[in-house]
């Protein structure tokens, strides 16, 4: 076994088991070089049933026939949905405290299979642990998480921890993302002295539409607590949160960046709880983007100090632009990286033709595309 060497000021991070994806300023970087994560959403293939409880004996040639079609057309990067709201993974007692990660006891196993696979096809892969954006059945779990502290200690000691013990030195592993879609949930017209937990201006923006339940509060400490958890097992995680819509994530424009370090801190007081990206959304409404939009932007207009990937656009919803164009728009305008939407909407090939555009077009001065994962 190699030597764990960290060389934080060259940005290249090398562990036991090799190389790691780390961030430098405003891009991410890889062995030394600059790297403009490119690729796509494979949310799912059965939702919320891929992993543990031995189910991904059943969806493994999917993910496998995915990281194929990524490493034939030069992307590097795909992300994924883990736990959503608690259907299978983690497991739950009879009193809504996590007891594991799964009953079934195959939750590591099925992400090393799953994170081996990628490695082969050298793809980083993005898990991405909750799902705000719809209202399940099984909701009532994830809101014993976010509202009893005590509750989310044990998702944190007797799931979260383990985990990413268990995955962190998986060459592959990307990075984590925290929650999907958070402002899903959010109470969008609260009124507070401090613009962290003030959400007013996003009163007629459509937050809340999956139940207007939480206080950005509770969500930005159920995010502190679990970004300063990985960082406990792992100091080298990327970790990040899938912000709906550019309105959270930039001061500018009259809006408020919800996610910086000030607010995540301030509500959960874990001084490393905090992200290492930024991640927005971005649809058309009617046919056009929204000032808040990055497809009306340079990354520079969004005044963020770490790095900024476009994770959901298609050309369906894309303001009129081409995904050829939107690609171009993500790796031309200073974003660090753009995935697009994705694998369970039929939207493959068209993805994929974007991909081998941005990979024939722009493998150079925004950074590198194809990557040799070690």
């Amino acid at each position: 076994m190699r030597t764990v060497t960290y060389l934080i000021l060259g940005l290249m991070i090398e562990t036991a088991s090799g190389v790691r994806l780390g961030v430098k300023g405003t891009h991410f970087t890889y062995n030394g070089h600059r790297v403009f994560l490119a690729g796509i959403n494979k949310p799912w293939e059965q939702y919320a049933y891929d992993f543990g409880n031995g189910q991904y004996n059943s969806v493994k040639t999917d993910y496998e026939q995915v990281f194929q079609k990524l490493q034939d057309v030069g992307a590097n990067s795909i992300r994924i949905w883990i736990h959503m709201e608690g259907e299978s993974s983690p497991h739950f007692n009879d009193s809504g405290h996590v007891a594991g990660l799964d009953s079934g006891g195959t939750f590591i196993n099925d992400m090393t299979s799953m994170l081996t696979a990628a490695q082969n096809r050298n793809i980083f892969v993005f898990p991405t642990l909750w799902n705000g954006a719809v209202r399940q059945e099984t909701h009532y779990r994830l809101d014993g998480l976010i509202r009893d502290t005590g509750k989310l200690h044990s998702y944190i000691n007797y799931a979260l921890k383990p985990m990413v013990q268990a995955l962190k030195d998986m060459p592959a592993l990307g990075g984590w993302e925290l929650m999907n879609a958070p402002e899903g949930k959010l109470k969008p017209d609260l009124t507070g002295n401090d613009s962290c937990f003030d959400t007013q201006y996003l009163r007629y923006s459509g937050a809340g539409w999956a139940g207007k339940l939480y206080t950005p509060e509770e969500l930005l400490r159920f995010f502190n607590w679990q970004a300063a958890a990985i960082k406990e097992v792992d100091p080298y995680a990327l970790v990040t949160v899938g912000a709906w819509n550019g309105k959270v994530i930039t001061d500018n424009f009259g809006f408020h960046n919800l996610y910086k370090d000030r607010c995540l801190v301030t509500a959960g007081e874990k001084a490393n709880g905090t992200l290492s990206f930024y991640q927005v959304h971005s649809y058309d409404w009617q046919g056009q983007f929204g000032i808040e939009s990055p497809f009306k932007h340079n990354f520079e207009d969004f005044g963020l100090q770490k790095p900024l990937v476009i994770g959901e656009f298609r050309e369906k919803d894309g303001g009129g632009m081409t995904i050829n164009q939107l690609y171009d728009h993500a790796y031309i305008k200073g974003f660090a990286g753009g995935w697009a939407w994705s694998q369970k909407d039929g939207n493959m090939t068209n993805m994929l033709q974007g991909l081998i555009h941005l990979r024939n077009c722009h493998n150079g001065r925004h950074g590198t595309v194809q990557v040799q994962i070690q």
